[in-house]
């Protein structure tokens, strides 16, 4: 994955807070690999208890599917080019009490 510079005040600009701008990314991010590993492990469930006599042809799909998964950016750009695009919707608790 490529290196991007990043406009650092306009992040900031999103929230009114460059940490809580932050906060939002890691858990968006957070959020966006466990979805994928889900879909990853229930994809290859499927392959779980076949005999060994199709076992090459088995493991050329797992890996297929392995590699799509590789592909896909980084769950930490996504998240970034969500926030940046406007895609991510956050919210504060309703009650902060001490």
């Amino acid at each position: 994955m490529p290196l991007r510079a990043l406009d650092v005040e306009h992040i900031q600009d999103i929230t009114g807070n460059l940490y809580e701008s932050i906060v939002i990314m890691s858990k968006r991010s957070r959020q966006i690999a466990a979805r994928e590993k889900v879909e990853l492990d229930e994809k290859l469930k499927y392959f779980e208890g076949f005999e060994e006599e199709d076992e090459f042809s088995f493991n050329e799909e797992q890996e297929r599917i392995s590699k799509e998964y590789e592909r896909r950016p980084h769950p930490a750009q996504r998240s970034v080019d969500e926030l940046l695009d406007s895609k991510t919707s956050y919210r504060y608790p309703d009650n902060l009490s001490d």
